[in-house]
């Protein structure tokens, strides 16, 4: 007979910060060794639509500043964005916008 099993109580799942629908959230490109400022550039047109001036002024964000915040959404659009990004083998994270 397998021995008895006692039941376990389990605490209540934590969040370190508290997730607001209301706020959006923003996609950000960092700064990497590897790729090319050009292809970079590509990538933000290719995905995002943007112009080749608008592109090439976050791509220059991204140089200079370390990072760029390229597009904006709800969470679902923001992860999206990020993976498209990360397959392109950018650099690219998400936050919450304050």
């Amino acid at each position: 007979m397998p021995p008895a099993s006692s039941p376990v109580e389990l605490d209540e799942p934590r969040f370190d910060e508290a997730i607001d629908p209301a706020h959006p959230w923003v996609v950000i490109v960092w700064n990497d060794p590897i790729n090319l400022m050009s292809y970079v550039t590509f990538v933000l047109q290719k995905l995002f639509g943007y112009s080749l001036e608008k592109a090439t002024e976050l791509m220059l964000d991204v140089h200079h500043k370390g990072r760029a915040a390229v597009s904006t959404g709800n969470r679902e659009k923001a992860e999206l964005d990020v993976f498209r990004l990360h397959e392109h083998g950018l650099w690219a994270t998400m936050q919450q916008d304050d």
